[in-house]
Protein backbone atom coordinates (compact mmCIF):
# COMPACT_ATOMS: atom_id res chain seq x y z
CA UNK A 1 0.00 0.00 0.00
CA UNK A 2 1.26 3.48 -0.88
CA UNK A 3 0.23 5.80 1.93
CA UNK A 4 0.88 9.05 0.12
CA UNK A 5 -2.32 11.14 0.17
CA UNK A 6 -4.41 8.31 1.63
CA UNK A 7 -7.11 9.64 3.97
CA UNK A 8 -7.29 7.73 7.25
CA UNK A 9 -9.82 8.11 10.06
CA UNK A 10 -8.62 6.83 13.44
CA UNK A 11 -10.79 6.59 16.55
CA UNK A 12 -9.25 6.61 19.99
CA UNK A 13 -6.40 8.63 18.48
CA UNK A 14 -5.47 10.67 21.55
CA UNK A 15 -3.23 8.03 23.15
CA UNK A 16 -1.78 4.54 22.93
CA UNK A 17 -2.16 2.54 19.74
CA UNK A 18 -4.35 5.16 18.06
CA UNK A 19 -1.86 7.93 18.62
CA UNK A 20 1.03 5.73 17.55
CA UNK A 21 -0.73 4.75 14.32
CA UNK A 22 -1.64 8.37 13.56
CA UNK A 23 1.92 9.59 13.96
CA UNK A 24 3.47 6.77 11.92
CA UNK A 25 0.91 6.83 9.09
CA UNK A 26 1.29 10.59 8.73
CA UNK A 27 5.05 10.10 8.56
CA UNK A 28 4.45 7.72 5.65
CA UNK A 29 2.39 10.33 3.81
CA UNK A 30 -1.20 9.70 4.87
CA UNK A 31 -3.57 12.45 5.91
CA UNK A 32 -5.06 11.46 9.25
CA UNK A 33 -8.31 12.43 10.91
CA UNK A 34 -8.08 12.03 14.67
CA UNK A 35 -11.22 11.10 16.60
CA UNK A 36 -11.41 11.09 20.41
CA UNK A 37 -13.21 12.91 23.20
CA UNK A 38 -10.22 14.86 24.55
CA UNK A 39 -9.78 17.92 22.32
CA UNK A 40 -6.67 19.17 24.11
CA UNK A 41 -4.85 15.86 23.73
CA UNK A 42 -5.87 15.57 20.08
CA UNK A 43 -4.40 19.03 19.49
CA UNK A 44 -1.10 17.82 20.93
CA UNK A 45 -1.07 14.92 18.48
CA UNK A 46 -1.86 17.25 15.56
CA UNK A 47 0.96 19.58 16.60
CA UNK A 48 3.38 16.64 16.76
CA UNK A 49 2.34 15.49 13.28
CA UNK A 50 2.46 18.95 11.72
CA UNK A 51 5.89 19.60 13.27
CA UNK A 52 7.09 16.66 11.16
CA UNK A 53 5.42 18.13 8.05
CA UNK A 54 2.48 15.74 8.20
CA UNK A 55 -1.19 16.51 7.72
CA UNK A 56 -3.72 15.88 10.47
CA UNK A 57 -7.12 17.08 11.55
CA UNK A 58 -8.46 16.82 15.10
CA UNK A 59 -12.20 16.23 15.30
CA UNK A 60 -13.32 15.73 18.92
CA UNK A 61 -16.15 13.22 19.00
CA UNK A 62 -17.73 10.57 21.21
CA UNK A 63 -17.85 7.24 19.37
CA UNK A 64 -20.85 6.14 21.41
CA UNK A 65 -22.87 8.90 19.71
CA UNK A 66 -23.65 7.94 16.12
CA UNK A 67 -24.52 11.48 15.03
CA UNK A 68 -21.28 12.82 16.52
CA UNK A 69 -19.16 10.26 14.67
CA UNK A 70 -21.03 10.86 11.41
CA UNK A 71 -20.44 14.61 11.74
CA UNK A 72 -16.75 13.98 12.39
CA UNK A 73 -16.46 11.79 9.28
CA UNK A 74 -18.28 14.42 7.21
CA UNK A 75 -15.86 17.09 8.35
CA UNK A 76 -12.90 14.89 7.52
CA UNK A 77 -14.30 14.26 4.03
CA UNK A 78 -14.86 17.97 3.49
CA UNK A 79 -11.30 18.81 4.52
CA UNK A 80 -9.33 15.91 3.03
CA UNK A 81 -11.64 14.11 0.61
CA UNK A 82 -13.02 10.54 0.65
CA UNK A 83 -11.98 8.34 3.56
CA UNK A 84 -9.84 5.45 2.31
CA UNK A 85 -9.26 3.69 5.62
CA UNK A 86 -11.03 3.52 8.96
CA UNK A 87 -9.13 2.27 12.00
CA UNK A 88 -11.69 1.59 14.74
CA UNK A 89 -9.37 1.70 17.71
CA UNK A 90 -11.34 3.39 20.50
CA UNK A 91 -11.59 1.06 23.44
CA UNK A 92 -11.80 0.82 27.22
CA UNK A 93 -11.22 -1.97 29.70
CA UNK A 94 -12.62 -2.97 33.08
CA UNK A 95 -11.05 -5.23 35.69
CA UNK A 96 -13.89 -6.49 37.87
CA UNK A 97 -14.36 -9.74 39.76
CA UNK A 98 -17.65 -11.41 38.87
CA UNK A 99 -18.85 -11.12 42.47
CA UNK A 100 -18.71 -7.33 42.15
CA UNK A 101 -19.94 -7.02 38.57
CA UNK A 102 -22.37 -4.23 37.75
CA UNK A 103 -24.45 -4.03 34.62
CA UNK A 104 -23.60 -0.36 34.16
CA UNK A 105 -19.89 -1.20 33.93
CA UNK A 106 -20.53 -3.88 31.30
CA UNK A 107 -22.78 -1.51 29.37
CA UNK A 108 -20.08 1.16 29.38
CA UNK A 109 -17.44 -1.19 27.97
CA UNK A 110 -19.81 -2.58 25.32
CA UNK A 111 -20.92 0.93 24.40
CA UNK A 112 -17.39 2.10 23.58
CA UNK A 113 -15.80 -1.10 22.28
CA UNK A 114 -18.70 -2.47 20.23
CA UNK A 115 -21.29 0.26 19.60
CA UNK A 116 -18.51 2.79 19.11
CA UNK A 117 -16.96 0.62 16.42
CA UNK A 118 -20.36 0.11 14.78
CA UNK A 119 -21.00 3.87 14.77
CA UNK A 120 -17.61 4.45 13.18
CA UNK A 121 -18.31 1.90 10.45
CA UNK A 122 -21.71 3.36 9.66
CA UNK A 123 -20.12 6.80 9.29
CA UNK A 124 -17.83 5.67 6.45
CA UNK A 125 -19.23 2.55 4.77
CA UNK A 126 -22.01 4.09 2.63
CA UNK A 127 -19.48 6.30 0.86
CA UNK A 128 -17.01 3.43 0.49
CA UNK A 129 -19.70 1.26 -1.10
CA UNK A 130 -20.53 4.02 -3.57
CA UNK A 131 -16.86 4.34 -4.53
CA UNK A 132 -16.36 0.57 -4.68
CA UNK A 133 -13.27 0.64 -2.50
CA UNK A 134 -12.12 1.18 1.06
CA UNK A 135 -10.63 -0.60 4.03
CA UNK A 136 -12.01 -1.18 7.53
CA UNK A 137 -9.67 -2.10 10.38
CA UNK A 138 -10.63 -2.87 13.97
CA UNK A 139 -8.28 -3.20 16.92
CA UNK A 140 -9.68 -6.18 18.81
CA UNK A 141 -7.60 -8.29 21.22
CA UNK A 142 -6.34 -11.79 21.91
CA UNK A 143 -8.86 -11.59 24.77
CA UNK A 144 -11.54 -12.12 22.13
CA UNK A 145 -10.72 -15.83 21.86
CA UNK A 146 -11.70 -17.06 25.33
CA UNK A 147 -12.84 -15.65 28.66
CA UNK A 148 -10.24 -14.47 31.19
CA UNK A 149 -10.56 -13.95 34.94
CA UNK A 150 -11.92 -10.54 36.02
CA UNK A 151 -12.43 -9.62 32.37
CA UNK A 152 -16.00 -10.58 31.53
CA UNK A 153 -16.97 -7.21 30.04
CA UNK A 154 -13.70 -6.73 28.16
CA UNK A 155 -13.54 -10.24 26.72
CA UNK A 156 -17.19 -10.14 25.70
CA UNK A 157 -16.73 -6.79 23.96
CA UNK A 158 -13.69 -7.95 22.01
CA UNK A 159 -15.32 -11.24 21.01
CA UNK A 160 -18.34 -9.27 19.82
CA UNK A 161 -16.37 -6.74 17.80
CA UNK A 162 -14.30 -9.48 16.14
CA UNK A 163 -17.43 -11.35 15.08
CA UNK A 164 -19.03 -8.08 13.99
CA UNK A 165 -16.16 -7.23 11.65
CA UNK A 166 -15.97 -10.77 10.31
CA UNK A 167 -19.61 -10.45 9.28
CA UNK A 168 -18.82 -7.09 7.70
CA UNK A 169 -16.06 -8.72 5.69
CA UNK A 170 -18.44 -11.29 4.24
CA UNK A 171 -20.84 -8.54 3.18
CA UNK A 172 -18.37 -5.94 1.98
CA UNK A 173 -15.38 -7.69 0.45
CA UNK A 174 -17.32 -8.56 -2.76
CA UNK A 175 -18.00 -4.81 -3.06
CA UNK A 176 -14.32 -3.88 -3.01
CA UNK A 177 -13.97 -3.10 0.69
CA UNK A 178 -11.32 -4.95 2.68
CA UNK A 179 -11.76 -5.75 6.38
CA UNK A 180 -8.89 -6.46 8.78
CA UNK A 181 -9.26 -7.64 12.37
CA UNK A 182 -6.21 -7.04 14.57
CA UNK A 183 -5.78 -9.17 17.71
CA UNK A 184 -2.89 -7.73 19.74
CA UNK A 185 -1.49 -9.08 22.95
CA UNK A 186 -0.04 -6.89 25.70
CA UNK A 187 1.30 -3.52 24.55
CA UNK A 188 2.80 -0.70 26.61
CA UNK A 189 -0.06 1.81 26.53
CA UNK A 190 -2.13 3.71 29.12
CA UNK A 191 -4.52 0.73 29.11
CA UNK A 192 -1.82 -1.58 30.52
CA UNK A 193 0.04 0.98 32.63
CA UNK A 194 -0.11 0.39 36.37
CA UNK A 195 -0.94 -3.30 36.25
CA UNK A 196 0.83 -5.46 38.80
CA UNK A 197 0.15 -8.79 37.13
CA UNK A 198 2.66 -10.35 34.78
CA UNK A 199 1.98 -9.53 31.13
CA UNK A 200 3.79 -12.12 28.99
CA UNK A 201 5.49 -10.96 25.80
CA UNK A 202 4.72 -7.30 26.58
CA UNK A 203 5.54 -5.27 23.47
CA UNK A 204 6.81 -1.74 22.94
CA UNK A 205 4.26 0.51 21.26
CA UNK A 206 6.45 1.27 18.23
CA UNK A 207 6.94 -2.44 17.54
CA UNK A 208 3.21 -3.09 17.77
CA UNK A 209 2.41 -0.17 15.47
CA UNK A 210 4.82 -1.50 12.85
CA UNK A 211 3.19 -4.94 12.97
CA UNK A 212 -0.32 -3.48 12.69
CA UNK A 213 0.61 -1.31 9.72
CA UNK A 214 2.27 -4.30 8.06
CA UNK A 215 -0.94 -6.31 8.40
CA UNK A 216 -2.98 -3.43 6.97
CA UNK A 217 -0.65 -3.06 4.01
CA UNK A 218 -1.00 -6.77 3.26
CA UNK A 219 -4.79 -6.45 3.64
CA UNK A 220 -4.83 -9.41 6.00
CA UNK A 221 -8.27 -10.61 7.04
CA UNK A 222 -7.07 -11.29 10.57
CA UNK A 223 -3.76 -10.80 12.32
CA UNK A 224 -2.83 -11.90 15.86
CA UNK A 225 0.47 -11.03 17.58
CA UNK A 226 2.93 -11.54 19.15
CA UNK A 227 3.09 -15.00 17.67
CA UNK A 228 4.21 -16.62 20.92
CA UNK A 229 1.20 -15.43 22.90
CA UNK A 230 -1.15 -15.88 19.94
CA UNK A 231 -0.06 -19.53 19.71
CA UNK A 232 -0.78 -20.08 23.39
CA UNK A 233 -4.20 -18.45 23.07
CA UNK A 234 -5.09 -20.55 20.03
CA UNK A 235 -4.09 -23.66 21.95
CA UNK A 236 -6.50 -22.58 24.65
CA UNK A 237 -9.33 -22.62 22.12
CA UNK A 238 -9.05 -26.38 21.71
CA UNK A 239 -8.32 -27.25 25.34
CA UNK A 240 -10.95 -29.14 27.32
CA UNK A 241 -12.79 -26.76 29.62
CA UNK A 242 -11.44 -28.32 32.80
CA UNK A 243 -7.86 -27.80 31.62
CA UNK A 244 -8.48 -24.26 30.42
CA UNK A 245 -10.18 -23.34 33.70
CA UNK A 246 -7.32 -24.77 35.77
CA UNK A 247 -4.70 -22.80 33.85
CA UNK A 248 -6.66 -19.56 33.60
CA UNK A 249 -7.52 -19.34 37.29
CA UNK A 250 -3.82 -19.42 38.10
CA UNK A 251 -2.85 -16.76 35.58
CA UNK A 252 -4.81 -13.53 35.93
CA UNK A 253 -3.36 -10.74 33.76
CA UNK A 254 -5.90 -8.09 34.74
CA UNK A 255 -4.72 -7.06 38.23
Amino acid sequence: MVWQDKNVMITGASSGIGRGLAVELSRRGAKVGLIARRADTLTEVVNEIEAANGKALAVPSDVTNAESVRAAADRLRSEFGPIDLLIANAGVGATVDAAELQGSVVAGVISVNVIGAANSVSAVVPEMVKRGRGHLVVISSLAAYRGLPKSAAYCASKAAVSAFFESLRLDLQPRGIDVTIIHPGFIKTPLTAGRHAQMPFLMELDDAVAKIIGAIEKRKKSYAFPWQLASIVRAGMIMPNFMYDWISRRNSFRE
